[in-house]
């Protein structure tokens, strides 16, 4: 039996930039460690859910870890609710949210606060006083997660996650009306809910002291809730039971976090990371050793969440400079463990010409003991579509990386 790591570089993939000569933010990069790895390991290329499917990071990882989304994934706020320690409950509705700036037209004028980084504990102690006139038997729970991110989770009887999104998706406009999805008097009451929620957040910290500090400080102020992704909290068949292996999660963000404890799995908790291009890589990097070298767990999910940042803010300068940090603090070390096997990828790309999600595949690295090298000696998109792999789908990731451990059984007789 051996050990193994899936590695994710949260929305690494990326498309050519002219600014780039016509190359990816990776391709770009100096990354002397993932070349190496590339050149004593297996490449490919994969699509995490589908060809041409755009997957959410959640979506990504679920298919990733051997569940198939279309069955298990009914929206992303309870895994997000469950990654930041609430306890959400079989009938509760969870969602993410953002913690954003809006004026007093309640026009938003920037979706993520500044990428506000603290105070926000203390702005959701005062969100959490909330109490609507006309739904008081409805429990309103926030939770703040890293930078801007939140969970709201809402608890009581007759309600539905058939509703629509309050995210405007840009600035300038005001947080989009919620709608009920279906005709179900719960979802018109779920929609009516939030829309009411989302004007008295507003109301209740526009002049938090936090928020008064950052505006005279420059900073846009947290002053409005918008919540997002709702879904009732799924039952999943846990990952340790599913492959027989004594598995944790080692994660810098709520989201991916809520998806490895729905999977059964082991949250390993660091400091000072905060899912940005700022994080503390060195923590990353000496969670990661020691937790291979010192723990009795036999298979981690590992996600760093920089790159995505960078390529939803359509920074190429930041996502390239991160991925080669990447390269330099985290994977240096990596390729210095034996006995392991080490699966790299992306969960999706995140061009920086779109700022959003793509359906384009994601470069993949298998690097471990008789792994049957191929010729790449280079860790990008285009280098590893020449690849031994050829092009998988991430419902075969936890397939491949199980017989290479030794943890799969024959099927048939």
């Amino acid at each position: 039996m051996m050990k193994g790591i899936v590695l994710i570089m949260d929305g690494m993939g990326d498309r050519p930039l002219k600014e780039l000569d016509n190359q990816t933010p990776l391709q770009a990069a100096n990354t002397p460690n993932m070349d190496k790895m590339a050149a004593e390991g297996i490449t490919g290329i994969m699509d995490s859910i589908a060809p041409g499917i755009i997957p959410g990071s959640d979506t990504a990882h679920l298919s990733i870890l051997g569940y198939n989304p279309y069955e298990v994934y009914t929206g992303r706020g309870p895994f997000e609710a469950n990654g930041v320690g609430v306890d959400v409950l079989p009938g509760d509705i969870a969602f993410r949210c953002n913690f954003s700036t809006a004026d007093e037209d309640l026009i938003v004028t920037d979706r993520r606060a500044g990428r506000i980084k603290s105070g926000t504990k203390e702005i959701v102690e005062v969100l959490n006083t909330m109490k609507l006139e006309d739904y008081p038997d409805i429990k309103i729970i926030f939770k703040e997660s890293t930078g801007h991110r939140a969970v709201l989770v809402l608890r009581g009887e007759g309600l539905s996650d058939k509703v629509s999104d309050a995210d405007p998706k840009v600035e300038g406009n005001k947080p989009k009306e919620v709608k009920a999805l279906d005709d179900s008097e719960e979802a018109k009451k779920t929609a009516d809910i939030l829309n009411q929620l989302v004007k008295k957040s507003y109301e209740m910290v526009k002049d938090h002291p936090v928020n008064l500090k950052r505006i005279e400080e420059g900073e846009p102020p947290a002053n409005i809730i918008i919540p997002r992704g709702a879904g009732e909290v799924p039952v999943v068949e846990s990952l340790n039971d599913k492959y027989e292996v004594n598995s944790a999660c080692i994660a810098e963000t709520g989201l991916i976090m809520g998806i490895g404890r729905f999977a059964g799995m082991d949250i390993i908790e660091m400091e000072d990371v905060t899912g940005g291009i700022d994080t503390n890589l060195y923590n990353i990097r000496d969670t990661i050793i020691d937790q291979v070298k010192n723990s009795d767990h036999d298979f981690f999910l590992i996600n760093i969440d920089g790159a995505d940042e960078a390529g939803h803010d359509g920074q190429i300068k930041e996502k390239k400079e991160f991925i080669e940090k990447v390269d330099e603090i985290v994977m240096s070390e990596l390729i210095k463990l034996e006995d392991v096997y080490i699966y790299l990828t992306a969960d999706h790309s995140t061009p920086i010409s779109v700022k959003n999600h793509s359906g384009d595949p994601v470069p993949v690295i298998i690097r471990g003991p008789e792994v049957r090298v191929d010729d790449v000696c280079e860790f990008s998109e285009v280098a590893c579509a020449k690849g031994g792999l050829n092009r998988i789908r991430g419902s075969d990731v936890m397939n491949i990386m199980m017989d290479l451990m030794n943890y799969a059984h024959k099927f048939g007789a």
